[in-house]
């Protein structure tokens, strides 16, 4: 079975000249990078993902993210993590090799080269993917 092809480099979102998180994505999954801020407890963190809009942050604060997704997302196979002080969000994407611009909706865009690439990175994926079912290894 062929390798699947991985993001190249992680994005970054910025907002206001600072980074709030590193995102990359699959033809599947749209995956989000927060670095954790020190001396706070794992089990303070929560992250709440609904099929179109996903929440973040440390019990008894305002949230540090809630907004809304680019594009719906399977709640039942999206998941959160919590490794070297950093939360790792899965969301599962309901389409299938939808190209994410942003994983906000209407924020942080990609410019359109990026966008460009990512578009044409996930379409060698489904290529590779389909070749491997036709023929497989």
């Amino acid at each position: 079975m062929a390798e699947k092809l991985a993001p190249e480099k992680r994005h970054s979102f910025l907002h206001n000249g600072e980074k709030v998180f590193e995102w990359d994505q699959t033809l599947e999954e749209v995956n989000f990078y927060i670095n954790l801020p020190p001396n706070v407890h794992s089990k303070q963190f929560y992250c709440k993902i609904q099929s179109k809009h996903v929440e973040v942050g440390i019990k008894g604060n305002p949230p540090y993210l809630n907004h809304d997704l680019f594009s719906p997302v399977k709640t039942d196979s999206s998941f959160w993590t919590l490794e070297d002080d950093i939360m790792h969000i899965t969301l599962q994407k309901r389409d299938k090799g939808q190209t994410w611009s942003s994983p906000i909706l209407g924020q942080g865009q990609l410019d359109p080269y990026a966008t460009d690439l990512e578009q044409k990175r996930l379409m060698l994926q489904r290529f590779q993917e389909e070749v491997n079912h036709v023929f497989p290894s």
